[in-house]
């Protein structure tokens, strides 16, 4: 396929909101894909070069971009960056320039998908001195051979701009179209993106080895698992009940979720975040002690990452272990302050692939190759079979610092990437307040009046993720709980996404000043969840959703261990409103 092509597919997917019509034009995409191009257009519909976890990043700012499209269009990079503060679109930018060419473009090049995939993948690859002449010498090229409308996807491409609004639920869909003529294959194509991190090999997969090649995929070591997530119930009583009254009952540590992959022989160890980034570099000491404390071969091994004191029994607050996040001062930190991985699953263990054995093979497999006292240890638990058990066992670990508790069926398979009652959280009673936290996606902002004029922010649009439309639906506006510096930092990441229109993931009625891809992740606490005709959020047929009431950010700013994906569901808001509910006609 031509990226002309693969240019004009993105212009179609850009100029529709409708999720059914993306799914329709990505099938037509795929159809069309050559053998060995699929893996590269996922990857560059997903608006990256590689899964999260290669770590691999285009690494090109601005203002190297301005000087490559003067370069192209025999401009200079003055008159680009003059341009591109009028449109605020440096892709569109580069398609006007193209079109006003003064110089005679080369057409004696087409490039295809392939061709374009493996310079930008030079681009991010080449670093050292001189390196960023080199990367611009690249595009340069590719620029001064594509034609306009190309031009502003290779730009938008190279930024991490891409803006197609395209969710990996829709591709997954979209594949499934494709390659065996129905959606219906939809589900075990998620399965087996949920083992393996990677959509562009499950792409690969479906396209060259049908049904069959996705169906025998397995976990590997170093391609992580997508996290299993929890389920939640107000009660100990309806938790039993799910679990046909006996369940283990594990510690909530507030802590880094941690996906440890040891390779002993090779001596290799890489940690993966909930959203399969890598941590390795972030927890020495961790990484350190796998290599001794696991009695393994190789092993993929889950647990949750935070400050604890042997000493005293102390758990460290989250906002103390979340400093690992930062780049510099690690190995200093990890003297101080070192953190212990409460492990409690494993996936992989010397060959074998374990997600579809039940929870209590794997807690026994994974308590016999760890010790209750190294850095690498086991998680609390016991096995409940009355609610005063559990009840108990929840004070307990509140009493001691930690969020509560997860209850886990016992003869459940682990579910990778799917939210189901095989894992039910308990963080705190509903007493007719709203006590939980939301993990909610900035979606929008408004500028800085009265007081706050001087940082150009005044609050966040947020919103949570509907998993059945692939969509982020508004659910409230945030104006309390910033500090001074919160505000400036949230500014200036925020003015790097912001967009023109409203992004086509974003169901929203009300408007933001500026509008930004659903990209960060932050944590709130609010008094309640309430019905509202402002927002989207669970909308019904009289168009009232749901929205929370004296909301407040309570986290160090954005979440960057959480992906958007990550956050609170809408199904989770109308589950949370149903116990509020309960819980207060219970009361009276």
């Amino acid at each position: 396929m031509l990226f002309s092509e693969l240019s004009k597919y993105y212009e179609k997917l850009e100029g529709t909101s409708s999720r059914l019509s993306m799914i329709d034009i990505l099938t037509e995409m795929f159809k069309m894909a050559k053998e060995g191009e699929v893996t590269p257009i996922v990857y560059m519909t997903q608006g990256s070069l590689a899964p999260s976890f290669k770590s691999l990043q285009m690494g090109l700012a601005e203002k190297f971009a301005a000087e490559a499209i003067g370069m192209s269009a025999g401009r200079s990079k003055e008159e680009v960056l003059k341009e591109y503060k009028k449109s605020g679109d440096m892709g569109l930018t580069a398609e006007e320039f193209a079109k006003k060419a003064r110089i005679k473009r080369m057409k004696s090049e087409h490039f295809s998908v392939s061709d374009v995939f493996e310079r930008m993948l030079k681009i991010a690859k080449t670093s050292g001195q001189g390196s960023q002449d080199t990367k611009i010498k690249h595009l340069v090229v590719l620029l001064s051979s594509s034609e306009p409308l190309d031009n502003k996807y290779l730009i938008r491409f190279a930024l991490g701009q891409l803006r197609l609004g395209v969710g990996d639920a829709t591709i997954l869909e979209a594949l499934s179209s494709a390659f065996t003529g129905s959606r219906d294959f939809k589900a075990e194509l998620e399965d087996a993106y949920n083992k393996c991190g990677d959509l562009g090999k499950v792409g690969d997969l479906i396209a060259r080895k049908g049904e069959r090649g996705v169906k025998g995929l397995k976990v590997e070591l170093f391609s992580p698992v997508r996290p299993a997530l929890a389920e939640r119930l107000p009660t100990s009583e309806q938790i039993l009940e799910k679990m046909h009254g006996r369940c283990a009952v594990e510690s909530k540590y507030d802590g880094l979720r941690a996906q440890l992959h040891i390779d002993r022989k090779n001596r290799r160890v890489e940690i993966f975040s909930r959203n399969l980034e890598v941590l390795t570099p972030m927890l020495p000491e961790i990484a350190r002690a796998a290599l001794h404390e696991v009695k393994a071969d190789e092993a993929i091994i889950e647990g949750e990452a935070i400050a604890y004191n042997d000493s005293t029994g102390e758990f460290r607050p989250f906002q103390e272990t979340i400093q690992r996040k930062r780049k510099h001062g690690i190995e200093e930190m990890s003297e101080t302050m070192p953190l212990t991985l409460f492990a409690f699953d494993i996936m992989y263990l010397d060959g074998e692939d374990y997600l579809d054995r039940s929870y209590e093979e794997r807690r026994r497999k994974l308590e016999s190759i760890i010790t209750p006292k190294g850095r690498i240890r086991p998680s609390d638990k016991i096995v409940a079979t009355t609610a005063k058990e559990i009840d108990t066992y929840f004070e307990n670990m509140v009493g001691d610092g930690l969020e509560g508790i997860v209850a886990k069926d016992l003869g459940a398979r682990y579910v990778a990437g799917a939210r189901k009652f095989s894992w039910i959280k308990l963080k705190r009673s509903y007493r007719g307040e709203l006590s939980d936290t939301l993990d909610l996606v900035i979606v929008g902002y408004y500028l800085g009046r009265g007081q706050r004029a001087e940082f150009r922010f005044g609050g966040l649009l947020t919103a949570v993720y509907n998993e059945k439309r692939d969509m982020f639906e508004t659910i409230t506006r945030i104006g309390t709980g910033f500090s001074e510096k919160m505000m400036t930092e949230l500014e200036q990441r925020l003015s790097r996404i912001k967009v023109k229109n409203r992004p086509a993931r974003v169901d929203a009625v009300v408007d933001a000043d500026f509008w930004v891809e659903p990209r960060f992740v932050i944590t709130v606490r609010a008094d309640e969840i309430t019905k509202s005709p402002m927002h989207t959020c669970g909308k019904d047929s009289t168009d009232t959703g749901y929205a929370l009431r004296f909301p407040r950010i309570i986290s160090d700013g954005v979440r960057d261990d959480k992906s958007p994906e990550d956050a609170t569901t809408t199904k989770e808001v109308i589950e949370m409103y149903g116990m509020q509910k309960r819980t207060r006609l219970g009361e009276k």
